[in-house]
């Protein structure tokens, strides 16, 4: 937090302990709710959360409400009156308010639909019938659309009677007969026309759309290839049902990232922030995992306990015995880089399984030079300190220096190769990355390891 920042907090806190709510109310009016909500959740307890929620100017209070986490809003909401409740329901986004009502309890629901007018229930039924991974689940039906044949001064007027409803008003959509989207236009396209003009003259007649049903993250992505404050949403027919503003697509970006960075790490994913899930959630999201790996490398230690008769009969079975964690460790990192990058470029579409061929020769290619880098550095490391200590010979050193080059290559072919698999088997490349691929090359390399020991020094 910046110091201004915290000085402002320091303000705040000082009006409101001392009942100075005039003064309280100027601070408000110039902050940003975001960091409102911020003061909100982190400097006052809960009573005292409810008081200075009710303190908060009207034109404020939906936005700050929307910018506070579930539980904060959980305890508001059962701290309203209906009159409140009401209020700033009427006064939030309907995607905002269906975002609130998938984060609480049947009874809040209830409450919630309750307060809120007939037209914007029915529209909000309508939204949560979307799947959550959908258009449809982030889109907002609060948009403003002009006939083809409207003047750009009559799409003005339009805009200033029912702009302060709607969620953007610097895009507009032109539809035709059922509200078939035919094109797009923008505020700036009509503040440079003639008062005169048409809007079917100066609109895009080729709008970039997606479907209701079109997976959110790729709606995401599109945000991010073009640079669009916002997109149209139609269903099959190409009818304009709703749009998804940029906000959302940054929302539904972190999440998949974060999405991604549990997955790859071994844990079920958790929307909340850290500090606000308890010990039990942790355990939760973790334990499946823990359990699936403790599991999975009783494959190595019966790769091992098949090899230890052979191992144990060689002279240098202890030294070869040594060197075991270094191989698998090196193997299961060389495995994490590459699949690590392919996840990631698959989720921002940069790579498909189209491109499986070159992505496994430049991975390839890569392995080369970096298996022959590091077997190089860990056979200068044998000769030049382990044989000081742990009987390394020349010809140990080769082996292992050996076994690590061929295991860096393998790895980082199945590193790379596992991901584009599971986005094939329409999986997530994420779950793959890190439980899976550590298990596989952890077995290949002992395999390899023991093998190739035996093979040269039997």
């Amino acid at each position: 937090m910046t110091e201004e920042m915290e000085m402002l907090y320091e303000k705040l806190s000082y009006c409101f302990e001392n009942r100075k709510f005039a003064d309280l109310r100027i601070l408000l009016l110039d902050m940003e709710p975001a960091d409102i909500a911020v003061f909100l959740e982190e400097r006052l307890d809960e009573k005292e959360q409810i008081m200075f929620f009710r303190l908060l100017p009207k034109e404020l209070a939906s936005d700050v409400f929307i910018e506070t986490d579930s539980d904060t809003q959980e305890k508001l909401i059962k701290a309203f009156t209906d009159k409140e409740l009401k209020a700033v329901i009427d006064d939030m986004f309907l995607d905002d308010t269906v975002d609130i009502i998938e984060e609480m309890p049947a009874n809040v629901v209830k409450r919630i639909l309750k307060n809120s007018d007939p037209e914007n229930r029915k529209q909000i039924n309508e939204l949560l019938e979307y799947p959550d991974d959908s258009a449809g689940s982030i889109m907002t039906p609060e948009f403003i659309s002009f006939s083809a044949g409207m003047s750009v001064d009559r799409a003005f007027d339009k805009i200033r009677k029912t702009g302060i409803n709607k969620e953007t008003i610097y895009t507009c959509y032109v539809t035709g007969a059922k509200k078939k989207l035919i094109g797009v236009v923008t505020v700036k396209d009509m503040l440079l026309a003639d008062k005169s003009d048409i809007i079917e003259n100066i609109m895009s007649a080729s709008p970039v759309t997606v479907e209701t049903l079109e997976d959110k993250e790729q709606v995401a992505l599109k945000f991010q290839k073009y640079g669009y404050l916002a997109l149209p949403v139609t269903d099959k027919e190409g009818c304009l049902v709703g749009i998804v503003t940029v906000d959302d697509a940054v929302d539904v970006l972190q999440e998949e990232a974060t999405e991604d960075i549990q997955k790859m790490a071994a844990i079920l994913p958790n929307e909340k922030p850290y500090l606000k899930q308890s010990v039990f959630s942790i355990w939760k999201a973790r334990i499946p995992w823990l359990l699936l790996l403790m599991i999975s490398a009783t494959f190595t230690s019966m790769i091992l306990s098949g090899y230890e008769h052979a191992l144990s009969a060689l002279a240098s079975g202890a030294v070869l015995y040594a060197f075991v964690p270094m191989l698998m460790d090196t193997a299961g990192n060389a495995g994490g880089q590459s699949s690590g990058t392919i996840i990631r470029a698959l989720a921002l579409g940069e790579v498909g399984f189209k491109d499986v061929l070159k992505i496994v020769w430049k991975e390839f290619r890569a392995s080369l030079l970096l298996a022959v880098s590091v077997a190089a550095v860990c056979f200068a490391k044998l000769m030049l300190i382990d044989r000081l200590y742990n009987g390394v010979t020349v010809k140990i050193a080769a082996i292992v220096s050996g076994v690590l080059f061929i295991t860096i290559v393998m790895a980082k072919l199945v590193g790379c190769l596992l991901p584009l698999l599971a986005k094939k088997c329409k999986l997530d490349p994420a779950v793959v990355a890190s439980p899976f691929i550590t298990t596989i090359v952890d077995a290949l390399s002992l395999i390899i390891y023991c093998s190739v020991s035996i093979f040269l020094l039997s």
